[in-house]
């Protein structure tokens, strides 16, 4: 998996130490969101565990801001994963959950008692949308199917648990528009800007960032894969508005998610 994504993002990327991970966004001064990945059930990998995710953020609590990861396949024991690391780990919201990797939708009414929890604890969860670059340039892509990443599964979602935050990522390519429809419609649901090169946002998300959806966006890179240091430079080059800048950078995060400067 790792060999098609590094290609996908054009790698080699480089392994890093947590504290080397800190150092580089600490010198850039960024705050980086971290999380687990579980997705033992369908692709018989173990987990990433949310006890790695706390401790990186008890040693550099300055840079790191933890999330929990589930495996929604594995249902009472998810969502009671889910309560140990929100309330025993202190990891602050869910994601990234990974559709296409975890073969599931979001609006499948079978991992609603995850949402329920969520909505209990007072957290958010994240959702990859869009296309990946697992499996991607093999043959029938590896066997993973892009479906499952649609945005148009998290609008149902939305409109059933209203009080629930709900982050897409990686900008919903091809069906950016989509999202952006979405994101428009329902107050709860908002994206982040990882998983692409600025280069590649299209006329109407810059349209949409400088507008309507200005307090809606985040800030991300996706890191190892974009790392802050490629993809601030290349958003500064783009037409946005100071206002619009520092929500997407900065003030939205804050909002949102309860982020100290």
């Amino acid at each position: 998996m790792l060999r098609e994504t590094a290609v996908h993002f054009r790698g080699p990327f480089p392994i890093r130490t947590i504290d080397e991970m800190a150092e580089e966004y600490r010198r850039q001064g960024v705050i980086a969101c971290v999380a687990a990945f579980d997705a033992e059930t369908t692709m018989g990998t173990p987990a990433t565990t949310n006890d790695l995710v706390a401790e990186m953020v008890q040693q550099h609590p300055d840079v790191f801001v933890g999330w929990a990861c589930i495996d929604p396949w594995k249902g009472k024991l998810a969502v009671r994963e889910l309560e140990r690391a929100v309330k025993e780990l202190g990891l602050r919201g869910m994601g990234e959950l990974h559709p296409i990797c975890q073969e599931f939708y979001p609006n499948d009414r079978r991992f609603y008692p995850l949402w329920e929890k969520c909505v209990e604890l007072g957290i958010h969860v994240l959702f990859h949308t869009g296309t990946t670059g697992v499996g991607s340039g093999l043959p029938g892509g590896g066997g993973y199917c892009l479906d499952y990443s649609r945005p148009i599964y998290i609008d149902r979602l939305a409109a059933d648990f209203p009080e629930l935050t709900i982050v897409c990522s990686h900008l919903s390519i091809p069906w950016i528009d989509e999202e952006l429809a979405i994101v428009l419609h329902k107050a709860n649901v908002y994206m982040d800007l990882s998983g692409w090169h600025p280069r590649f946002f299209t006329e109407n998300l810059i349209r949409h960032m400088n507008t309507t959806l200005q307090n809606k966006m985040f800030f991300g890179t996706d890191y190892p894969w974009i790392t802050p240091e490629k993809w601030l430079p290349a958003f500064e080059k783009l037409d946005v508005s100071d206002m619009a800048r520092r929500k997407v950078l900065k003030e939205n995060a804050m909002r949102v998610f309860g982020i100290s400067a």
